[in-house]
């Protein structure tokens, strides 16, 4: 009875190790698109006012679980019995992805009539408001879905030709700390005026060292919030063209001399413009048609 419990310790210690070496190597993979998700997920949960801030990045993080618990499943069965599959759904992610970055580079280079948003809430009711809210989250929601099919995907990678419990535990682990990481962190971005002025309101000297650092987290937030504007995009154009790079071998094979992060840039952007393209002919076919 006793050798027979150790047994089963052992087993389990062995799975742990190995389920550790493997979570770590899964990591390691995923931290750059890691990157990216939080660089984009904290563009596009800016720029509410305050006292939305936290019900807003709320909604998506739920959203953002909701997503893991759909992909999961799915990625576990596409794998095991469709793999292609797989690889299809990363192909159209990528094509969301790059259209969304192209479309933020025409909007600022192109002059274009500005729709109603958060950034003219003193024209609008708080049921405008409200509805413009909805619109970002779901927004924030559909591009951290497509960022989560492409971290778990990777992650699954890494446990290809393993027992399904290791893939599931380790798989499983990956999306978990993506998710309160980086949305943990989007909180501590965007509520960074919040924490100066904090700092600032419980100083009594005039020159202290919390007030300083509260000034200084205060004059920051507009400068990061928008450097993330500059960096979502960017990281949009990236992630797509990074999913055509390492699935198509038509890159590698005509491109192999370009620089890996060069190459992505160039088919990201290649891959959002001539999706923007398609989809203004579209809205320009379908209103002469109306």
């Amino acid at each position: 009875m006793a050798s027979g419990i150790f047994a089963v310790l052992d087993d389990i210690a062995a799975l742990m190790d190995d389920v550790a070496v493997m979570s770590k190597v899964a990591a390691k993979k995923t931290a750059s698109i890691l990157g990216d998700d939080l660089a984009v997920n904290a563009e596009k949960a800016s720029g509410f006012v305050s006292s939305r801030e936290i019900p807003v990045l709320w909604a998506i993080t739920k959203g953002s679980f909701i997503n893991k618990l759909i992909i999961l499943p799915i990625a576990f069965l596409l794998s095991a019995f469709l793999p292609s599959a797989v690889i299809i759904i990363l192909l159209l992610g990528g094509l969301y992805l790059g259209y969304e970055g192209a479309e933020k580079i025409y909007e600022f280079f192109v002059p274009h009539k500005k729709p109603k948003g958060i950034e003219t809430k003193e024209a609008l009711t708080e049921k405008e408001i409200l509805a413009v809210e909805k619109e970002r989250v779901k927004s924030a929601i559909v591009t951290d879905f497509i960022l989560s099919v492409e971290i778990i995907i990777i992650a699954l990678d890494t446990a290809i030709g393993k027992p399904i419990v290791n893939q599931v535990i380790v798989v499983t682990f990956i999306a978990i700390v993506a998710t309160i990481g980086v949305y943990g962190l989007v909180v501590l971005i965007v509520r960074m005026d919040e924490m100066g002025y904090a700092l600032i309101k419980r100083s009594k000297k005039e020159k202290s060292l919390s007030k300083s650092i509260g000034k200084l987290l205060v004059r920051a937030l507009p400068k990061v919030i928008k450097s993330l504007s500059v960096i979502g995009t960017l990281a949009l154009i990236l992630v797509s063209g990074g999913i055509f790079v390492h699935n198509l071998d038509f890159f590698h094979h005509y491109l192999s001399s370009l620089p890996s992060f060069v190459l992505e840039v160039i088919v990201g952007l290649l891959v959002g413009f001539i999706c923007l393209l398609v989809v203004k002919a579209f809205l320009k076919i379908r209103e002469m048609i109306k």
